[in-house]
C-alpha cells in the first residue's frame, strides 16, 4: 500500500485577495484527502506543472520551506506506522492532527487580531508592545506581510532576526524586548493552539543573554529625606505635585504613576489603600502612613467634585483607554521634569523620575533587612526574580564592601 505526500496549490478554490490555498495532499489507493495549510499563492507566481512556485513567487523561500517541513513532517509519520506495523489511511493522519486541534495561521493574521482584541479590552500597554513588535518583524521582512506560520520561526529565524538587529544598531535592551515580546506571542500562539508546542524555539534560544543590568536608580535615605521635609516657597502647582507623588509612591509600597493616577477615593479605607495593578491586575492592600495620608487631604481639600484623588485624569474629558494612556504620559512627563529640577535644588546628584521613588522604597527596605518575598508582595511582583532586578544595584555594593575584609 503506497502512500504519496504532496502540497498543491487548489485551483478549485479561490480566497477573498484572489489567491489559491496551498493544501496538503495524501494520497492512498487512488483517494486523496486534502488539508488546508493556512498559506496562499497567486495563480502566477504557481508552476503547476512542477507542483512548486516559480523564480518570481514573493517569500518564495519561505513558502518551500513550509511545504518541505510539512512533507517532512508527514513522510516520517508514514514511516514509523510502517515500520510499527501500525494501520492508517489518508483519513487517519490527517484526522490524527485534527485531533490535535493545532488550528494553522499565519503569524500576520494572529499578531493582527491580537492586537485588536487588546484594544478592544482596553489593555493600551500590551496592545502597544505587540505593535511595537509587529512592525520590528515586518521591517525584518522587508516591509512585506508576514504570511508564514510561526512553525517558521525556529532557530535559524532568530538568529537571523538577532544579527539583523545588531546590524541596526541597537541596544541589548532593545533586543532583549523584543525576543521577550515575540516569546510572549508564540507562546500565546501555542494556548490558542495555532502552533504545535514541539515548535517552540525558545526553551533553547536563551533570551537570558541579552539581559544587561540596569543603572543604579535608587536614592539614599538621606537624599529621600530631603525630598520629604523639603518644600520650596515659590512651588508652582506642577511642582508640588510632582513632589507629592515621588513621596506618595516612596511611602505607598511603590506606587506606579499609573496607579496613582487613577487612584479615587473609593481605594482609601480605614487608613489603607487598597488598588488593582493596572499592569499585573494585582489586588494590593496597604497600610497608609500620616504623611502620605496628609497629601491625600490636600488633594481632597483642593479639588472639587473631583473623581480621581490626584490631579491628573479628568473624567469629563479622559473617557477612553486611548485619551488615559496619553494623558497619563504627558502629565507623566512634566513631572519627571519638575523631578529633575528639584534634585538640581537639594543638590541631588541623580536625574530622578517617579520609577526611582519605586526602586528606591525597595532598595531602603532590603538595606534594612527585611525580606526580599515582603518587598515583592508590597510591590505586587509575580516572582521574587522580577523584585531582584530592583535590588541588584545595590547587592554589588555590599559585596565590595564585603571583599574590604579579605585582607
Amino acid at each position: 500500500m503506497s502512500t504519496y505526500v504532496s502540497v498543491i496549490c487548489y485551483k478549485s478554490k479561490t480566497l477573498k485577495n484572489g489567491e489559491h490555498p496551498l493544501m496538503l495532499r495524501i494520497a492512498q489507493n487512488r483517494k486523496s484527502k486534502y488539508q488546508s495549510l493556512g498559506v496562499s499563492v497567486a495563480a502566477q507566481y504557481w508552476d503547476f506543472e512542477k507542483n512548486s512556485p516559480k523564480n518570481n513567487c514573493p517569500n518564495k523561500d519561505l513558502i518551500e520551506k513550509i511545504i518541505l517541513d510539512i512533507r517532512q513532517e508527514y513522510q516520517e509519520k508514514i514511516l514509523v506506522k510502517k515500520a510499527t506495523n501500525e494501520e492508517f489511511t489518508a483519513s487517519t493522519l490527517i484526522n490524527e492532527e485534527k485531533d490535535k486541534k493545532i488550528n494553522p495561521q499565519t503569524v500576520e493574521d494572529f499578531y493582527k487580531s491580537l492586537i485588536a482584541e487588546l484594544r478592544i479590552q482596553g489593555n493600551i500597554g500590551n496592545g502597544e508592545a505587540y505593535l511595537n513588535s509587529y512592525h520590528s518583524l515586518k521591517n525584518f521582512n522587508k516591509g512585506k506581510a508576514l504570511n508564514y506560520t510561526f512553525g517558521y520561526i525556529d532557530q535559524r529565524f532568530l538568529k537571523k532576526y538577532e544579527n539583523w538587529m545588531r546590524n541596526k544598531g541597537l541596544k541589548e535592551t532593545t533586543l532583549s524586548f523584543q525576543f521577550r515580546t515575540l516569546r510572549a506571542i508564540f507562546n500565546k500562539a501555542i494556548e490558542e493552539k495555532i502552533v504545535s508546542p514541539d515548535k517552540n524555539p525558545f526553551p533553547t534560544f536563551k533570551i537570558s543573554k541579552f539581559s544587561i543590568k540596569t543603572q543604579k536608580r535608587a536614592l539614599s535615605k538621606e537624599d529621600i529625606t530631603k525630598i520629604i521635609t523639603t518644600e520650596s516657597i515659590n512651588s508652582t502647582p506642577i511642582r508640588t505635585l510632582a513632589r507629592h507623588i515621588f513621596i506618595f509612591s516612596y511611602l505607598c509600597g511603590g506606587i506606579s504613576f499609573v496607579d496613582i493616577a487613577n487612584l479615587k477615593m473609593e481605594n482609601i479605607q480605614r487608613g489603607r489603600l487598597h488598588y488593582q495593578r493596572q499592569k499585573t491586575h494585582g489586588e494590593i492592600n496597604l497600610k497608609i502612613n500620616d504623611i502620605a495620608l496628609s497629601i491625600i487631604q490636600y488633594y481632597k481639600a483642593h479639588q472639587i467634585k473631583a473623581s480621581y484623588l490626584f490631579p491628573i485624569l479628568d473624567a469629563t474629558k479622559h473617557k477612553t483607554p486611548m485619551q488615559k494612556k496619553n494623558r497619563v504620559h504627558k502629565v507623566c512627563a512634566q513631572v519627571n521634569k519638575e523631578l529633575r529640577n528639584l534634585a538640581k535644588e537639594l543638590n541631588i546628584n541623580a536625574p530622578i523620575t517617579t520609577y526611582w521613588a519605586r526602586h528606591s522604597f525597595a532598595t531602603i527596605l532590603k538595606k534594612s533587612g527585611v525580606n526580599i518575598s515582603i518587598i515583592s508582595e508590597a510591590l505586587g511582583h509575580h516572582d521574587i526574580q522580577t523584585t531582584q532586578i530592583y535590588l541588584d544595584s545595590f547587592e554589588n555594593e555590599q559585596v565590595d564592601a564585603a571583599m574590604k575584609n579579605l585582607l
